[in-house]
C-alpha cells in the first residue's frame, strides 16, 4: 500500500482516487509537513502522467484545492497581462453560470498579476484592495494565491479560497502552493511540447499526402493526358482518309470522347495540385492558380486580390487555395463561360473571396447540383465561414464565400 492511501484509509476517505489522478490528496488539520510534502510527489507524478493540457490545468487546480484544504480553486491564464481563461474547482457549472462572467484581473487578482509573488491574506473583505463580489458569488474570506511559471514566463495564477473549518492559510500551505505551481508549470510545458509534436506530426502526414498527390498529378498530366492526346490525334488522322462517311463520323465520335476524358482528367489533376503554396505568398497563389486556369480552360480571368486581407488568412491559405479551385474547377466544367474573375477583400463580416463567371448560370436549389458545392459548404463549415451562391439561368454565376478573420 503507498504512503499516501495509508494516509487516506487512517483520515476516512477510503478508497483512494485511482493512482494515475494523485489518489486522495485531501489534508486534515493534523497532517504533518512530511505527509503534505508525500501528496506534492504524488500530485507531481499525477500532472507529469497527463498529456492533455486541458487535463493538466482541470488536475492542477483539483490537487491545489486538496492539499491546502481549500473550498474553492481557480486557475487564471493569463496573455499579455489579462485573464484569457479561468478554470475553476467547487463550484457547480449551475454556480459558475449564476456568477457570470469570470473575472477581468482587478481587486487582489490584478494585484497578484501585476507583483508575481505569493499572496496570502485573512479576510478578502477587509484588504484594501479589494473590490467585492459580483451577484450570486459565493462568500469567500481567506485567499491564497501564487504564480505558474512555465518556459521562464508567468503562465498563470492559482487562487485559493475558504480554507476548511474557517481558519486561514498557513506559512505551510503557502510553500506547498509554491512547490505545486512549479510541478505544474513543468507539466504545462510537457503538455504544450506533446500537443506540437502532435500538431508537427500532423503537419508532417499532410505534407506527405499532398505531396503523393503531386506526384500523382503530373503522371497524370505527362503519362495519360499525353498518351490519350496522341491516339486523339492518330485518330483523327484516321477520320481524314476514311473509305466512308459513316466510319469517319464514328472515328470523330471517338475523338470527342478522348476530349473530354482528357478535359476530366485535367480537371482531376488540377484539384490534386496544392503544391501551389508550396514556395508563394496566398495572394501570388491565387494569381498563379487563375492564370493556370485560365490556360488550361480557355476562360479568360482576372484576378484581384487585396494582399492585406490575404496577409490576414495565412494560417488557412490551404483552405482558401482549395475553395477557389474548387469553384474554378465548376466553372470550368459546367459553366460555358468566356470571363470569370476572382476576388479577395474584406467586408464587415470577416475575408470574402468571390468567383464569378458570364456562363450559362443555373439554379441553385436543384438537387442536381453536384457534389462542388457540397464540397464548398462543407469546408467553409469546418473554416467557421458562410457560403452564398447568385445564380441564374443565362446570366452567369457568383459563388461569395464570407470567412471569419
Amino acid at each position: 500500500m503507498r504512503p499516501l492511501d495509508r494516509a487516506c484509509r487512517k483520515r476516512g476517505c477510503w478508497p483512494p482516487l485511482p493512482a494515475r489522478y494523485a489518489s486522495c490528496v485531501a489534508v486534515s488539520d493534523d497532517t504533518t509537513r512530511d505527509d503534505q510534502a508525500r501528496l506534492l510527489i504524488e500530485a507531481g507524478l499525477a500532472l507529469a502522467s497527463e498529456l492533455s493540457l486541458d487535463v493538466v490545468l482541470q488536475r492542477i487546480v483539483e490537487l491545489a484545492a486538496r492539499i491546502t484544504q481549500a473550498r474553492y480553486a481557480a486557475l487564471s491564464v493569463l496573455q499579455d497581462g489579462a485573464i484569457r481563461e479561468f478554470i475553476t474547482h467547487g463550484l457547480s457549472p449551475e454556480g459558475r453560470a449564476a456568477i457570470g462572467p469570470p473575472p477581468t484581473g482587478h481587486g487582489l487578482l490584478g494585484l497578484l498579476i501585476r507583483e508575481g509573488r505569493p499572496l496570502r491574506v485573512d479576510d478578502i473583505a477587509a484588504h484594501p484592495l479589494s473590490v467585492g463580489f459580483p451577484a450570486n458569488h459565493p462568500p469567500m474570506r481567506t485567499f491564497l494565491g501564487a504564480a505558474v511559471v512555465a518556459r521562464g514566463q508567468v503562465f498563470g495564477n492559482l487562487y485559493l479560497t475558504e480554507k476548511a473549518g474557517g481558519a486561514a492559510f498557513t506559512e505551510e500551505d503557502e510553500r506547498a502552493v509554491q512547490v505545486l505551481a512549479t510541478q505544474a508549470g513543468v507539466a504545462i510545458e510537457n503538455a504544450r511540447l506533446y500537443e506540437e509534436t502532435q500538431r508537427a506530426q500532423g503537419e508532417l502526414r499532410r505534407l506527405e499526402v499532398l505531396e503523393e498527390r503531386e506526384r500523382i498529378a503530373k503522371e497524370l498530366h505527362d503519362g495519360v493526358i499525353q498518351s490519350l492526346f496522341a491516339v486523339g490525334m492518330s485518330l483523327q488522322g484516321a477520320a481524314a482518309v476514311a473509305e466512308s462517311e459513316d466510319m469517319a463520323r464514328r472515328i470523330e465520335g471517338a475523338v470527342e470522347g478522348i476530349d473530354r476524358a482528357i478535359r476530366d482528367l485535367h480537371n482531376y489533376s488540377f484539384g490534386l495540385r496544392p503544391g501551389i503554396l508550396a514556395d508563394r505568398q496566398l495572394d501570388q497563389a491565387l494569381r498563379e492558380l487563375g492564370a493556370e486556369f485560365e490556360e488550361r480552360s480557355g476562360v479568360v480571368t482576372a484576378v484581384d486580390v487585396d494582399p492585406t486581407v490575404a496577409a490576414e488568412l495565412a494560417s488557412v491559405a490551404s483552405d482558401v487555395v482549395q475553395l477557389t479551385r474548387e469553384a474554378l474547377s465548376n466553372v470550368g466544367r459546367h459553366a460555358e463561360a468566356t470571363t470569370c474573375r476572382v476576388s479577395l477583400y474584406r467586408t464587415r463580416d470577416g475575408a470574402v473571396l468571390e468567383v464569378d463567371d458570364d456562363g450559362n448560370g443555373f439554379d441553385p436549389t436543384s438537387a442536381s447540383t453536384g457534389l462542388g458545392l457540397a464540397n464548398l459548404r462543407d469546408r467553409l463549415k469546418s473554416l467557421g465561414g458562410a457560403l452564398d451562391i447568385h445564380s441564374l439561368n443565362g446570366e452567369g454565376t457568383t459563388v461569395r464565400a464570407t470567412l471569419p478573420l
